[in-house]
């Protein structure tokens, strides 16, 4: 069964980690893609290997938290497949780790621009195309966003933002047939939560897996496979909503990872082929 036949979806940030699983989750199932991102990220290799997988995907480039870029990347979708049916504002930025008294001003300003306004710009220039189609929008939160997150507590802050700005296009939007829910991601294996390519360190890494009562990090795809739920009309009745996909740490008590069974610290193994989990920049970038 192709859940998204017929549907066609921008996913903000879909060149590497989640978004990649995103984009070729949704082409799989039958989606038309819109693989957005920067011009460093590999976005065009994503929609390239959609394609060759025998699905339907195009890229583009362009900082999105610029409402004329925003604009732009609406118009392409529609241009080339006729309408937009689905937002993901998956993009976002985790570039430091630090103190409140030694975060820096440059990091929050890097971090809100790139997690905040984009979600904005692009919720502003798709709603118009998704009121025509009873469209929705399914927007990256996190645990962070709900309980604060230690060491990065803007970043946290900048999800809230998200949760409470999708919360409110999908009170203000149900009047035009517009749904809008929110995914949270705990610690996911990318880039970003390996010492070697993100801003954790080896104490924080280890938190990770040892504050969720699964005892690992999720996969890419799993957090896709909500995703794909959230933006089907599987989901017709589902509009305001968080859904936690975190392993569990936000209602953990204590280091409860390393008590789950054997059988649960397993990544599975899923049917997507992603290559980009470990892509995507973590430190500020002059060209975003």
């Amino acid at each position: 069964m192709k859940r998204l036949e017929g549907k066609v979806a921008i996913v903000t940030g879909g060149g590497a980690g989640i978004g990649e699983a995103i984009c070729k989750k949704f082409a799989q199932e039958g989606a038309k893609v819109v693989v957005a991102g920067f011009p460093e990220d590999p976005v065009e290799d994503v929609a390239k290997e959609i394609q060759e997988a025998g699905n339907t995907a195009i890229a583009f480039t362009g900082d999105l938290s610029l409402e004329a870029n925003a604009k732009s990347c609406v118009d392409l979708a529609v241009k080339q497949y006729g309408k937009l049916d689905i937002l993901i504002n998956n993009a976002g930025v985790f570039p430091e780790t630090n103190l409140v008294t030694d975060y820096t001003e440059e990091a929050f300003d890097y971090m809100f621009k790139n997690n905040c306004k984009t979600t904005f710009a692009m919720s502003k220039a798709a709603l118009p195309e998704l009121q025509k189609t009873k469209g929705n929008i399914v927007t990256a939160g996190s645990e962070a966003g709900v309980l604060g997150i230690p060491q990065n507590t803007p970043y946290g802050g900048t999800k809230a933002f998200n949760i409470a700005f999708t919360k409110g296009i999908a009170a203000e939007q149900a009047q035009f047939g517009v749904r809008a829910n929110i995914v949270g991601p705990g610690p996911i294996d990318t880039t970003w939560t390996h010492k070697e390519t993100g801003p954790m360190d080896a104490e924080m890494e280890k938190m990770n897996t040892q504050a969720n009562l699964v005892g690992r990090r999720g996969t890419p795809e799993e957090v896709a496979n909500v995703y794909l739920f959230l933006a089907s009309d599987e989901a017709s009745f589902v509009t305001g909503s968080h859904y936690m996909v975190d392993g569990g740490i936000t209602i953990a008590k204590g280091p409860m990872g390393g008590k789950a069974d054997d059988s649960m610290k397993e990544q599975p193994e899923g049917n997507l082929d992603l290559k980009h989990a470990k892509d995507g920049h973590t430190t500020i970038r002059e060209s975003a």
